[in-house]
């Protein structure tokens, strides 16, 4: 039997969470877009308090991480919870660890009054999504993603 541990990061971990983005960016086939390092997640999660980072560990060994923030629901009236990134080294997986994080993650969403909980994923990444689906998550199909870089402001 595993001991998975939860935790919030702490400033100790900078370069922890910069490995975790490295890693996740390597799954996604997206290395090349990864500027973060240790300074801009210090300033950006500690400094600035712009997002929240959970770390999960296995017997004292980090295992995987999920990176979020609240934004506010104008239709809801409330705030929710963004799912930034939840990942899990290929190690670890199918230990239940994502499943803790998430649940961990569901928690943390009651607990502040959130009215609901949103992310992303990859059309490609069917365990991600039928992973999600057992949490009955319900895919937005109806909605496009749109984003401008840093780059066009």
């Amino acid at each position: 039997m595993l001991k998975i541990e939860i935790r919030y990061a702490q400033v100790s971990d900078c370069d922890l969470i910069v490995d975790f983005i490295k890693a996740i960016a390597e799954y996604e086939k997206l290395s090349d877009q990864v500027v973060a390092n240790k300074d801009i997640i210090y300033q950006s999660i500690f400094v600035e308090k712009s997002a929240n980072v959970i770390i999960a560990f296995v017997d004292n060994e980090p295992a995987g991480y999920a990176l979020f923030f609240y934004n506010f629901s104008t239709f809801k009236g409330k705030k929710g919870l963004y799912l930034e990134d939840i990942f899990v080294y290929k190690k670890f997986r199918k230990n239940g660890i994502g499943n803790k994080m998430f649940t961990f993650l569901i928690e943390e969403a009651k607990k502040n009054n959130c009215g609901r909980m949103e992310w992303i994923c990859l059309d490609w990444n069917q365990s991600a999504i039928d992973f999600y689906l057992s949490k009955k998550a319900i895919p937005l199909s109806e909605w496009t993603v749109y984003r401008i870089d840093e780059k066009n402001f």
